[in-house]
């Protein structure tokens, strides 16, 4: 598989037999519905992952997936780096349920928000509390404004330090176990 390849959702699910799946979302997202068969190793975490990563590719084609498609493409350019290939998910997980096709949930109270969910929250709310507090106090709208330069910046630059922030959480975050195992099962 080329290092620049991108499946469709219909292409990915005629061959997800044979494609390693590894979902780059943060824990929650994954535990709230992934491909069916996929490993859990989050974007922040693949520095860490490269070895098992290689090992992986080296057996089979990967296929990288996120919520939409945008980690998982930054995913793919990253492991182009480090000589990995792999394909992602055009549309992610989004398009892949958009065609009916099943997604697995983990068992237990780990299901979250998806990160763009979390991101318009948090967003949303200090825009809100910007303006409410910019009532009384005017230099609270900054506020405001600074998190509306964050998005039109997130938007140009198609990345987000938000999003960053937000995955940091404990409630984001892998346990130590958890990814252990992962890259265990990724080189067996």
């Amino acid at each position: 598989m080329a290092a620049t390849a991108s499946l469709t959702a219909a292409q990915a699910y005629a061959r997800l037999s044979e494609l390693t799946v590894i979902d780059v979302r943060t824990p929650g997202e994954y535990a709230s519905g992934h491909l069916p068969g996929a490993h859990n190793i989050p974007l922040d975490h693949l520095s860490t992952a490269l070895p098992a990563l290689k090992t992986a590719a080296g057996r089979g084609d990967l296929l990288l997936v996120c919520a939409s498609g945008a980690r998982s493409a930054q995913a793919r350019g990253r492991l182009a780096e480090h000589g990995i290939a792999a394909a992602d998910l055009t549309g992610g997980t989004t398009a892949w349920q958009q065609l009916g096709h099943h997604v697995q949930r983990s068992a237990g109270p780990r299901a979250v928000w998806a990160m763009e969910r979390q991101v318009r929250l948090a967003a949303g709310s200090l825009v809100l509390t910007g303006l409410l507090t910019g009532r009384r106090r005017p230099a609270a709208r900054w506020l405001s404004a600074g998190v509306a330069g964050g998005l039109v910046f997130s938007a140009l630059t198609n990345t987000c330090g938000m999003a960053r922030i937000l995955a940091k959480l404990p409630y984001n975050r892998p346990a130590a176990t958890d990814l252990d195992a992962t890259l265990a099962a990724l080189t067996d």
